[in-house]
């Protein structure tokens, strides 16, 4: 990035985007949850196909999935409750199987049986988070609840190796911290007494977008949990042009999910006169936001195909850049219309940030089986 043209566009202006969540970061320092993690170097780890699998609960359109498959592990099943996500997740991976349905019905039998008995080495997936609260002042009427214990049962039953699920960054701080103090107390009580969580920011990793996730890990050895290694300082975060410059003059093509809202001449005149980091409204401030050239991008959202401005043309972001943005590779295509295309991506998690999670999980795997081909376990 050209630092000097940076200053003349203003760049006083933009720092406040590459502040996000430094007190959510310190705030996790000072609870002491760093002393069961261990920071791995994942960017010169070799890849390799491995016999590690792991299951996907809450897959969506499968973002974990696709970075756990960069990284060389092996998807068995996916679950989710979407029919077009379903489909998506098919599509692309289809050496796994796929359970297209409510979680609460499938039963632990039913799992083993679709998964033919195997060690499962990885649970992970993104839990709903909405309706959650501390034991004792669970609303028991509120069903996404029951869904967090979903994932508690299925892991007592399966027993994985590890754990990794992610969350919004602010679950850190919901009822001052009760919240994620109760998730790690709830995996304890069935067989995960180590489970820490840290706050990533997608950017670390070469991905051209600002997007933080809360990252829980644990396993049932009693060992480190290891997480990657931030890879870039924000001075050196990828701008999105890098990601989706090629894509400004290319046409439409619904083939590749290259698909954006079509608005009438006059609302594009009210697009143009959107400034950088500016919303084309005062109170829906999500929507329709010009992007800054030069720094990653905003957070991608679903927000019905409106939530980001290009930051150059005067329309929004096409399905194909919003995935391209998120770190998707372009062979994946997602299923259904347009919208349900962008609301699939706008609610998946970046691929490569997980890729880079499941690298820093792989050597712990591998040094596992050698101790129960040992049985030093």
């Amino acid at each position: 990035m050209n630092k000097s043209s940076n200053k003349k566009e203003g760049n006083t202006s933009k720092r406040p985007i590459l502040r996000r969540n430094i007190v959510l970061r310190r705030m996790l320092k000072e609870n002491l949850l760093n002393f069961n993690t261990e920071w791995t170097d994942t960017k010169k780890m070799k890849l390799k196909k491995t016999k590690f699998n792991f299951i996907d609960l809450f897959a969506g359109a499968g973002g974990i999935s696709c970075g756990f498959c960069m990284a060389g592990l092996r998807p068995i099943l996916g679950v989710e409750i979407n029919p077009v996500a379903c489909e998506t997740y098919r599509n692309n991976f289809p050496e796994a199987k796929m359970h297209c349905g409510d979680i609460k019905g499938l039963t632990n039998e039913e799992i083993n049986k679709i998964i033919e008995n195997q060690q499962v080495h990885i649970i992970t997936g993104g839990f709903p988070c909405q309706g959650f609260s501390v034991a004792g002042y669970r609303d028991p009427d509120d069903k996404r609840n029951t869904l967090y214990k979903e994932v508690v049962r299925i892991v007592k039953s399966l027993k994985p190796w590890y754990i990794i699920l992610e969350n919004v960054a602010n679950i850190v701080t919901m009822k001052n911290g009760e919240v994620y103090k109760t998730i790690i107390k709830d995996f304890e009580s069935v067989g995960y007494p180590n489970m820490s969580v840290h706050i990533l920011e997608a950017a670390d990793y070469g991905i051209g977008q600002l997007r933080t996730r809360a990252i829980f890990i644990a396993n049932r050895f009693g060992l480190k949990n290891p997480y990657p290694k931030p890879q870039l300082k924000p001075e050196d975060y990828t701008p999105i042009e890098t990601v989706i410059g090629d894509l400004k003059n290319k046409k439409r093509d619904p083939s590749i999910n290259h698909e954006w809202t079509k608005h009438s001449k006059e609302f594009i005149k009210r697009i143009s006169k959107v400034k950088h980091g500016c919303s084309l409204y005062k109170t829906f401030v999500d929507a329709y936001k010009r992007q800054y050239k030069g720094l990653p991008s905003m957070t991608i959202k679903e927000n019905h195909g409106a939530a980001n401005i290009h930051y150059k043309l005067n329309r929004c972001l096409s399905a194909r850049e919003m995935a391209r943005l998120q770190s998707f590779p372009d062979s994946f295509i997602f299923s259904g219309s347009m919208k349900k295309a962008m609301w699939q991506i706008g609610n998946a998690v970046p691929p490569i940030m997980f890729k880079n999670i499941a690298l820093a999980i792989s050597s712990k795997l591998e040094k596992i089986e050698e101790k129960f081909a040992k049985n030093t376990f």
